[in-house]
Formats: C-alpha cells, structure tokens, sequence
C-alpha cells in the first residue's frame, strides 16, 4: 500500500485551500446566520474547475474521480466553508447521470454542473417512508410519450438553489409485488412543482424544503437509465454521497481542531498557555486522532469506488466515523473555549450545526451499524 499524497493531489488540495482561505470561518459564519448559499465560493471553485472535478473530461469536468472530490470537499471545508451541495449535486446527481444518464442529458446538465452554473437536489426522502426506500409513495406513470408525477418529497436540500431535482418516484411492481423505482430529472421551473422551506433551529446556509408534485408532466428523456433499475442507480450515488459527507465532515473536523489549537497556545491563565494543561489538550489530542482514522477510512471508500470495487462497507464506516469524529472535535474545541466557544465572534457553532445534520443525513448512524451488522458480521436483518 501506498499512502504517500501524490504531487496532483497535493497540488489539487493547495488549490482548493487557495480559493476558500480569503473567505474563511467569518464568511462562512455570517452566511450560516442568515441562512444565505455561499454563492460566491461555489462560483469560485466553478471556474477553477474544482466543482466538476469527478465529471469526464468531454462534458467540461476534471475527469477525475471520486477522491478528487473528496478532497476538494474535504479542504473547502478544513477552511472554513464545508458546502453541503457537493454531495448532492457534484457527488449524487453528477455521478448518476454521468454513469446511467442519456447522451442528451449529459449534454444537457453535465458541464453546467461541472462549472457550478447550475445545481440539482436530490430527492427520495418521504415523510411516511423514512429510511425505508421501498416504502415512497411518490409514483410516475406513462401519460402519452410522457410521464406524470404525483408525491411530496422531505428534507431537499437546496432547492431553491437547483435548476433540477434528480427524484426518485415508483413506476410499477414486479412479479412478486415489490416496487419497482426510476429516476427522473425534474426542472424546478416545472408546472405543478411547489417548495415549502422547512425551519431550522441550526444555522446553516442551505435551507431544507419539502417539495410537492402535482400532476408533473414530464418528457420521454426526462427518465434517467432503465424504467425500473431505479434501486441500482441511487445505491451508485449514494456511496459517493456518504464519502463527500465523510469527507465534509473531516473538513469540519480540521477546522475546529486548528482554532482550537491556536486558542490553547495563546490563551494565558495563571501565567501559562492553556495548552499546557493535559485537561485541554488530551481532548483535542484524541480528536485529532480520531479525525485521521475517519480521512484514512473515507479516502479507502473513494479509492474502491473509483476502481469499480464493493464500496459500501468502507463508505458507510467512513461516514460514521467522520460524523463522531468531527462532534467530538467541535465539542474539544468549544470547551478550549470556555465560554467563548458559544460566542457568536469566535464562530464554532454553525459548524456543530452541519456535524450534527450530518450525524442523521444522509444516513443515521443507526441505519450504518445495522448494514455493519447485516453485512459485514451477518447477523440477522433487524428490521
């Protein structure tokens, strides 16, 4: 094995930092308060070619893969601005539709997403389905060469920011009575489509909606693969989604842990830097250890998905790990605080804000140790 960072990634990581750093935690903070997108960051690495970093090279993207992205999600937020839509629209919809997506839709949607033009929700999650796919009542069915969808979607993040939504609706049964899904790229300008925002308590820039369809006619071409073989796509984006959060969450990691750390070495009390009591720096020291096993375990599942590899196991433990490594990070550093870990000037808490979403999204740690147990231990399915 060979863990030595090669000198593009190197490269591509200084890169990213570059861009992000002259915006930083303060941007990122007063963003977050007034629950604004962080356009300007986006639009930055757009040009730089950063945001389409995993999309080939003829629809205008890097033509890289899945590690590339993590990495530029990883050092966006390490500095300061972890941009939640990286694993929806980079991660999710551009791996789909790269990979299942018709010529004309590539064409269509590819380099705009490549070139953080145009952005796309994705939508699956069901107020009465929860983590249960199979359950979405959410349906599509052929109206002339065309389709109609009917449903409401919860929890879609960015809506307001997309031009699409790539949404996931049933289409039929199978012989033995099972659901049969597909996936359907949706403009958000359609008629009968409507957004409600959902009210958060956490400071976050990307707001959350429900969306609702009613009598969405949809083209022929709006069906993205096979009728049907819905199930087998959203499991190939769903494991790029669990690395970008994986990765995010690292991001976020770093970032706490490097305010914190200077903050323990400059901080006096009773003539001596913080720091140099075991109380405040075994904690950070234990965060920062726990940051580096989640980076090792997320870069893993990137390399496997990259090289056509079974990735679930490795992405599911990566996100796990990331999500409580990045909480106990922010939780260490809030208390180097003291107090002024609360503080709005210091500026901690809109990321325990994204930690703690991303501890139950896109998939709680209790759906991560079943599929551990099922899969990994095979022991019998608990639910």
């Amino acid at each position: 094995m060979d863990f030595s960072v090669s000198a593009e990634l190197a490269d591509l990581t200084r890169g990213v930092a570059a861009i992000v750093a002259p915006f930083g935690g303060s941007y990122y903070r007063e963003h977050a308060r007034d629950r604004k997108p962080c356009a300007e960051v986006w639009s930055a690495l757009g040009d730089a070619g950063f945001i389409g970093v995993n999309i080939p090279e003829q629809y205008g993207g890097g033509g890289a893969g899945m590690l590339e992205l993590a990495l530029v999600t990883e050092e966006s937020a390490a500095q300061g601005v972890p941009l939640l839509l990286l694993l929806v629209s980079a991660a999710i919809c551009a791996e789909v539709i790269s990979t299942f997506g018709t010529d004309g839709q590539k064409e269509r949607w590819l380099p705009a997403l490549a070139d953080g033009t145009s952005r796309m929700s994705f939508a699956v999650t069901e107020p009465d389905a929860g983590s249960n796919t199979h359950k979405i009542s959410t349906n599509a069915v052929q109206c002339g060469e065309g389709w109609l969808l009917n449903g409401s979607k919860y929890y879609i993040s960015g809506v307001d920011e997309a031009d699409a939504v790539l949404v996931v609706a049933r289409t039929g049964r199978d012989a033995a009575g099972k659901p049969l899904m597909s996936l359907f790229v949706v403009p958000t300008d359609a008629a009968g489509l409507e957004y409600t925002r959902i009210e958060m308590d956490i400071a976050l820039p990307e707001k959350q909606f429900t969306v609702f369809f009613s009598d969405v006619r949809l083209p022929a071409d709006a069906l993205v693969g096979e009728q049907g073989n819905g199930f087998l796509q959203i499991f190939h984006g769903l494991n790029p989604e669990r690395i970008t959060g994986a990765a995010l969450l690292v991001g976020i990691a770093r970032f706490a842990l490097g305010r914190a750390a200077g903050y323990a070495r400059e901080r006096e009390v009773w003539g001596v830097p913080i720091g140099t009591h075991q109380g405040i720096s075994h904690p950070l020291a234990r965060a920062s250890m726990e940051t580096e096993l989640a980076a090792l375990m997320t870069r893993k599942a990137a390399w496997l998905h990259d090289n056509g590899l079974p990735a679930g196991e490795a992405s599911n433990t990566a996100k796990y790990a990331a999500a409580e490594a990045a909480l106990n990070a922010i939780d260490a550093a809030i208390q180097t605080h003291g107090g002024n870990g609360l503080a709005h000037e210091y500026g901690l808490m809109p990321y325990w804000g994204m930690a703690r979403l991303l501890r139950i999204a896109p998939v709680s740690r209790e759906m991560i140790l079943n599929f551990i147990a099922q899969h990994s231990l095979q022991l019998p399915r608990s639910y």
